[in-house]
């Protein structure tokens, strides 16, 4: 028996890819490597396949009997705001276009456990200091509108198909379990802030004016690894389990201000850096920050790691990438 992890040369699916192996589990991967990096994996082999074509479904499904998959981890996709803005109908191709297709390799061979990565972005401009799984979802760009179509798609898969299904709404992931595991892409605050002053440059705070303790807006960090972790409890969960879908936040439950999170990041670096203050983006909400009072009840996770965790293993990764 085996786990199949799409996108799992990725900065997440790294992880969990380690922690698995480190379980002893069988674990087959399939990535375009596109954004993933393969040497992330230690030497276990890649599939490397376009999961949103659809003459992807009958090798994803023929590797799935060869290998007695009996669960997927579905990480696979697109996540940059700004290109789904740009390119609205194909991040809908990307993300929604390859969960259906894992979903039909899935039926052709009878597995029936998933586990789907999805997104607070689904919340769109709710806000609030515990958001819950209740709370209305209304995206507010095509990236979040494709994980909460891909939700429903789950749900529906469920009750057709009794799919045993799960979909995790990550708040702002960052941080790394190991150093060779860092996030290399430039999209998220961690990364974004090493990056200016690698140039030299002052990072860069949106917005001073919002109704919080120091007018910067606050968001629920959680680490990589606690994220991780996440996706085994709820791998573990749907084992055995009645046919269903259940949606869970996994974040701290804690805010922390834009302003501390750089000002943090700045003293690790050693740098006399000054934040740089500009308008407010469109649509930045002041509070973000998780309920994740279901996923500790129905599952005993809760995030070990805290600030400090996240900062200070960044810079070790960083480190690593650029010595």
């Amino acid at each position: 028996m085996s786990i199949l992890v799409t996108g799992g040369a990725g900065y997440i699916g790294a992880h969990v890819v380690r922690l698995l192996r480190q379980r002893s589990e069988e674990i087959v991967v399939v990535d375009d490597l596109v954004t993933g990096d393969a040497r992330r994996l230690d030497g276990l082999a890649v599939t490397q396949l376009d999961l949103s074509d659809n003459s992807s479904v009958e090798p994803v499904a023929q590797l799935m009997r060869d290998h007695a998959v009996t669960a997927v981890i579905h990480f696979a996709g697109r996540k940059q705001v700004a290109e789904s803005v740009s390119r609205p109908a194909w991040y809908f191709q990307q993300n929604i276009g390859s969960l259906a297709n894992i979903i039909l390799a899935m039926e052709l061979a009878g597995v029936k456990e998933l586990v789907f990565s999805s997104s607070a972005a689904v919340y769109g401009t709710t806000e609030g200091a515990r958001i819950s799984e209740e709370a209305v979802t209304s995206p507010v760009n095509p990236y979040g509108e494709s994980k909460l179509v891909g939700e429903h798609l789950i749900e529906a898969a469920s009750r057709a198909n009794g799919l045993r299904a799960a979909s995790l709404r990550y708040f702002n992931v960052a941080g790394a379990g190991w150093p060779d595991l860092g996030d290399n892409a430039v999209l998220n605050l961690v990364p974004m802030v090493f990056e200016k002053l690698d140039e030299g440059h002052s990072p860069v705070i949106f917005g001073d004016d919002y109704a919080t303790a120091d007018g910067t807006c606050v968001r629920d960090y959680i680490h990589v690894l606690d994220l991780a972790e996440a996706h085994l409890a709820t791998l573990d969960s749907l084992r055995g389990a009645e046919a269903g879908h259940t949606v869970y936040n996994v974040g701290t439950g804690l805010g922390t201000s834009v302003r501390d999170m750089v000002n943090k990041i700045i003293a690790v670096s050693g740098s006399s850096a000054v934040p740089e203050v500009r308008a407010r983006r469109p649509g930045d909400p002041a509070w973000v920050v998780a309920s994740p009072e279901r996923i500790e009840k129905e599952l005993g996770w809760t995030a070990q790691r805290g600030i400090d965790d996240i900062i200070a293993s960044a810079w070790s990764a960083r480190n690593l990438t650029v010595s």
